[in-house]
């Protein structure tokens, strides 16, 4: 962690769903490091922020997600990540953990099911 607190970025499409990340995990006691609405962006922003998690969704415009998750997965600070994708079938959770993930939420979500993935994402090995 850098700081006092773990810090977070989401990379996700949709503004609204940023907004409410945001919001369930700075009331959680997490910092946020920043937000993008694209994988290019995101992955400037992580490299930039340095963050401690990354809450990523899979289907972005641009990159994929996948291919987000692998980017970052290879970086010198490497986060820990948790997908969030309405798409969660077998072949995608299996995937994104082989790639890296730390964790998969399911949309749409609640905030305690929000919660327990980053706790356990942040307490992980």
């Amino acid at each position: 962690m850098t700081g006092d607190k773990p810090t977070f970025y989401v990379i996700d499409d949709d503004s609204v769903l940023r907004s409410l990340i945001r919001g369930i995990l700075t009331n959680a006691g997490l910092d946020q490091a920043g937000a993008a609405s694209s994988g290019e962006e995101g992955l400037k922003g992580c490299q930039d922020k340095q963050p401690d998690l990354v809450l990523l969704d899979i289907n972005l415009p641009g990159s994929s997600g996948m291919d987000v998750l692998a980017t970052l997965k290879r970086m010198k600070h490497s986060p820990r990540i948790i997908m969030i994708s309405s798409e969660a079938t077998l072949t995608r959770v299996k995937s994104a953990m082989t790639l890296g993930a730390a964790g998969f939420v399911v949309k749409p979500f609640t905030a305690a099911k929000l919660i327990a993935a980053v706790d356990s994402a942040l307490k992980g090995p």
